[in-house]
């Protein structure tokens, strides 16, 4: 017989990729893991890890252990999501992963759960974008991951999740108000093909969502500044230093938003491991987003 909490381990390898993460984020010391994976292994009756310079790898049996253990230990959360769905009481901490221009809006997320619920809700927000909070979410760091994607840039989910769509939004060209391209109801990318360009960071999906919007328009995008705040972006639009694409929510009032006529929006969800929204702080949470 198999014991869970040593599959645990060996899933916590898997996930973290070194006994040292793995032990930090189950809490435990290094060489305990390293004995337990040792036990797990005779109990197997096949070799699960496999020294890697100076790192334990996962052999082939050791991979395919682990997947099985990921369906176990999903499992194992909705049973226990099931059993507190029927408490009667909503109380618990709830970790929430959210990029940057939602999380601004988590503090009256966090004001409503305190009308309703007093201290018993306690909300951890991390603020992260989806290349971040969609691991953290796999790996047990958060308990919801607030995420984007563009519909020229589907997002692929990690296995044993659950997507519920939280609103959707067009994304815009900003440009100054003195722009004589504000005075049209749509803007066409290609008359942009000239002008300097405020772009996200090049590690950042909205990076790439520029790029593509661009190139489908026939023009790679002239980067004149790059940041990641599309408060900041809209202020240097503002400033005249260039154009922007940015998502409805970053209007302000020194730029005008206008569509574009190649229709881009992005969709924004919270992500949250299998029947986790049955448990009543993680759904209480989730419904509170809905509305905000």
């Amino acid at each position: 017989m198999l014991d869970v909490r040593r599959l645990r381990l060996l899933h916590a390898l898997s996930v973290h990729g070194t006994v040292t993460a793995a032990a930090e984020a189950l809490h435990v010391t290094s060489p305990a893991v390293s004995q337990q994976l040792a036990a797990l292994e005779r109990e197997a009756g096949v070799a699960l890890v496999e020294r890697d310079g100076r790192r334990l790898a996962l052999t082939r049996a050791g991979h395919v252990l682990a997947a099985h253990t990921q369906l176990v230990l999903d499992q194992l959360a909705a049973a226990e999501a099931d059993l507190a769905s029927l408490r009667t009481s909503v109380s618990g901490v709830v970790r929430v992963g959210a990029f940057v221009s939602v999380a601004a809006l988590l503090p009256r997320v966090i004001q409503v759960l305190r009308s309703a619920h007093g201290s018993d809700v306690e909300l951890f927000v991390h603020e992260m974008e989806p290349e971040a909070s969609l691991p953290a979410l796999r790996r047990g760091d958060i308990d919801i991951a607030v995420i984007h994607s563009y519909n020229i840039m589907p997002r692929s989910l990690p296995t044993s999740t659950e997507s519920h769509e939280l609103f959707v939004e067009p994304v815009n060209v900003a440009l100054p108000l003195s722009d004589p391209l504000v005075q049209q109801d749509s803007v066409d990318l290609a008359v942009l093909a000239d002008r300097p360009w405020i772009m996200p960071r090049t590690d950042a999906s909205c990076h790439e969502l520029t790029q593509r919007a661009c190139g489908a328009a026939g023009f790679v995008p002239r980067a004149q500044a790059y940041c990641d705040d599309f408060g900041v972006m809209c202020g240097l639009v503002e400033a005249g230093l260039g154009v922007a694409l940015v998502p409805s929510v970053a209007r302000r009032p020194g730029v005008a938003l206008r569509p574009l006529t190649q229709e881009v929006f992005r969709t924004v969800s919270a992500v949250v491991r299998n029947r986790a929204d049955g448990q009543p702080a993680v759904r209480a949470v989730l419904e509170q987003l809905r509305q905000v």
